[in-house]
């Protein structure tokens, strides 16, 4: 077994990769795109962070978030979010009697990818990442079609333009040197 080690900063800034079990043909996480969204305030209340940068897809999501000065708790935070999320999915949702049986006991991928923003360019090259993904994976013709994604609070603040990324004219980066 690998040795694997996460990394603890407190008040740090971390891209983090979620995916669920299953992810062949599963569109869970956009059928129930409101159900994560209320799992992911109901966490926020009590456990505050700020979203920097977040896409959900229908297998996975993305996201880039900051933790409060002197907490580095993030993994508390995933923790009750995946577990508001699959607790309040349906029964057909949820995993089988055949999956249960095989150890397969929720939805989500036992383990996450996170990463630890390191400076400013890192920051902006994940936050690209996260947004540029639905048309990455071929959901969309430009970035700005896809609806579950801060890309469209992004525009509204002006760091990006509405047309970035799918468009012929948009070639460059929002942040390229």
């Amino acid at each position: 077994m690998p040795d694997y080690r996460r990394v603890w900063c407190p008040g740090g800034t971390y891209f983090f990769t979620h995916a669920l079990a299953h992810r062949h043909g599963n569109d869970l996480l956009v059928r129930h795109v409101d159900l994560l969204r209320q799992a992911v305030r109901k966490v926020r209340g009590v456990h505050p962070f700020h979203i920097h940068a977040w896409v959900v897809l229908p297998d996975h999501l993305h996201c880039v978030i900051e933790l409060p000065h002197g907490d580095a708790r993030y993994a508390l935070r995933w923790r009750l979010i995946k577990l508001i999320f699959s607790r309040s999915l349906t029964r057909e949702d949820r995993p089988t009697a055949v999956q249960e049986r095989r150890g397969e006991k929720g939805i989500w991928q036992r383990r996450y990818w996170e990463h630890l923003i390191r400076d400013e360019r890192d920051f902006r090259q994940h936050i690209d990442y996260v947004h540029i993904n639905p048309f990455k994976h071929g959901l969309v013709q430009c970035v700005g079609e896809w609806p579950y994604s801060t890309f469209h609070r992004l525009v509204e603040q002006g760091i990006y333009p509405a047309d970035w990324a799918g468009e012929p004219d948009a070639e460059a980066l929002p942040y390229d040197d």
